[in-house]
């Protein structure tokens, strides 16, 4: 087998497994669809989940596995939880070997944060809210060091296309640059290309995020998992939000969890705090939990469409002035852009498509069902994320899967199907029977597709909304033909509509088999049958 892995992607699992790739002696070519800042990873705010070998007073690896698999409604792999949980301690001490320092207390030892969820505090940060930032520049500086050296070589501006097979297994990758098809041959490729917020009309996600790596490996005949599960972040900035159109800010602004464990409280319209209404642990509960109260209180309301307040005053009343800025610098600063100073006065946020728990399927060591194929973050379903992901675990569990895939790459393993692969649906064949419709349906653009699935996929399900999505993304499908590739001259916004329009099929498909609620995917329209036999400590299904 060739000792070269092809890496596609640079968030935190595609830099990480590069590097340590790179530095077993493994010949590594890194592609990524824009610059290496250009992932979600750059934007992570909240930090990364560990128990370290002196961690806070009473925690345990028992109790990040615990508090793992309670968000994750019972639907998480516990030996993967186990694992990532235990292993944490070890990619924690592999950032610091390639730079990133980690905030300290004044004693010196790690400044560890608590977060929603979370039993203890256990959290991580690097430049209080910029801590995905700061741990990219890390991973960037010893990437392109590496390239000065000539262990890695990087292919920048280089959108992969398709995967490469021979002999049932890939071995390739091809890519678009600058105007022209080529390709690159390896001994693997590893998918860390992301999630998929761009699927909805608002997001936390840059634009990049485009399902690429789902289209990619469904095409190569990868099986899948937990489509279902997508995570809404709760607290996403609503400014420039048009409500009646449904259309939010072109640029979205995370206000990280980590702002209501420092004990920001949330407010409607009327400065009432409700979430106490919703669940026992309030604005600390599980964001699924969070998102779909704020979802049902605004519906309550009659202002499906509007936002709630995030009130951050409370926090410098109890901690003093200055507490805001020094902790969240990153906020503070984004925020007083937007024409809020958050000492002063709550900002208005509503929830925002942030993080994809399934995707495609992975055993232990990151191996698709195809051989020769890897995914490691958020483009990979581990088992870890379950129904719900906890905070701060999608860093951990992309270094983890990154390494370990590397590991077994090193080791020559090859990759063994753990399942059958899940088809790219053909037109027609996504939906259950509705009718026909005699209404002309709107044209296939980017803009309707975000707007289709934040309307009939999103926070709230049914099963009527979801047959009305799946109908009219047949009814694109058939003319878009999102399960084939596309000309090798096309633009490439070309290749991201047909693969988010594809990624959507499958969402809906996936949502629509499941006709109870579980963890970050609600049905309104759930069997009484199936209530009857949840227990009854949430009326939310937490």
């Amino acid at each position: 087998m060739s000792r070269r892995l092809i890496v596609v992607g640079s968030g935190i699992a595609g830099l990480y497994a590069a590097l340590l790739a790179a530095d077993a002696g493994a010949e590594v070519v890194l592609l990524t669809k824009g610059g290496l800042d250009d992932s979600n990873t750059w934007y992570a705010q909240g930090g990364i989940s560990a128990v370290l070998a002196n961690p806070a007073p009473g925690d345990t690896v028992a109790d990040h596995i615990a508090d793992t698999l309670r968000a994750g409604a019972g639907h998480c792999n516990a030996e993967a939880v186990r694992l990532m949980c235990t292993e944490a301690r070890e990619d924690i001490a592999g950032l610091q070997r390639l730079g990133v320092d980690f905030d300290l207390k004044s004693d010196g030892g790690p400044a560890l944060g608590l977060e929603a969820a979370h039993s203890a505090p256990r959290i991580l940060h690097a430049g209080g809210d910029a801590t995905g930032a700061r741990v990219a520049q890390s991973l960037i500086r010893s990437v392109l060091a590496r390239q000065e050296e000539g262990s890695i070589t990087l292919l920048m501006d280089a959108q992969a296309t398709a995967l490469q097979k021979s002999g049932g297994s890939v071995n390739g990758v091809h890519y678009l640059q600058d105007g022209r098809m080529l390709t690159v041959q390896g001994g693997a490729v590893l998918l860390a290309t992301g999630g998929a917020g761009q699927l909805f009309a608002q997001t936390t996600n840059p634009a990049v995020a485009t399902a690429d790596g789902l289209a990619l490996a469904v095409r190569a005949g990868a099986a899948l998992a937990d489509l279902e599960f997508f995570q809404f972040h709760p607290t996403c900035l609503a400014l420039g939000t048009d409500a009646a159109a449904g259309e939010a800010s072109p640029d979205p602004l995370l206000i990280s969890e980590a702002v209501r464990g420092e004990g920001a409280i949330l407010l409607d319209a009327g400065g009432r705090r409700f979430m106490t209404a919703y669940h026992r642990d309030a604005e600390l509960a599980p964001r699924d939990v969070v998102s779909r109260s704020i979802a049902l209180h605004l519906a309550k309301l009659g202002n499906p469409n509007g936002h709630v307040y995030l009130d951050a005053r409370v926090i410098e009343q109890a901690k003093g002035p200055g507490f805001l800025a020094k902790r969240f610098p990153t906020l503070t600063l984004r925020t007083r852009e937007a024409g809020f100073d958050w000492t002063r006065e709550p900002v208005p946020v509503a929830p925002a498509a942030h993080y994809w728990m399934g995707g495609v399927l992975t055993d232990l060591h990151a191996r698709t069902s195809v051989p020769g194929l890897y995914a490691a973050g958020e483009v990979a379903c581990t088992g870890v994320q379950g129904a719900n992901r906890l905070a701060s675990n999608s860093l951990l569990e992309g270094l983890v899967f990154g390494r370990r895939a590397v590991e077994d790459f090193l080791e020559g393993s090859p990759a063994v199907p753990s399942a059958p692969a899940l088809d790219a649906p053909e037109a027609g064949t996504g939906t259950q029977p509705i009718g026909r419709s005699t209404a002309q349906p709107e044209p296939f653009s980017r803009g309707a597709l975000q707007r289709l699935m934040t309307a009939k996929a999103g926070v709230l399900r049914s099963g009527a909304l979801l047959r009305e999505a799946a109908q009219t993304l047949d009814r694109w499908a058939a003319v878009v033909r999102p399960h084939a590739v596309p000309a090798a001259t096309a633009h490439p916004m070309v290749h991201e509509d047909r693969n988010l329009l594809l990624a959507a099929q499958l969402l809906v498909a996936a949502a629509l088999n499941r006709a109870e609620s579980l963890g970050a995917h609600y049905r309104s329209d759930e069997p009484e049958e199936t209530i009857a036999l949840r227990p009854k400590a949430s009326l939310l299904h937490d």
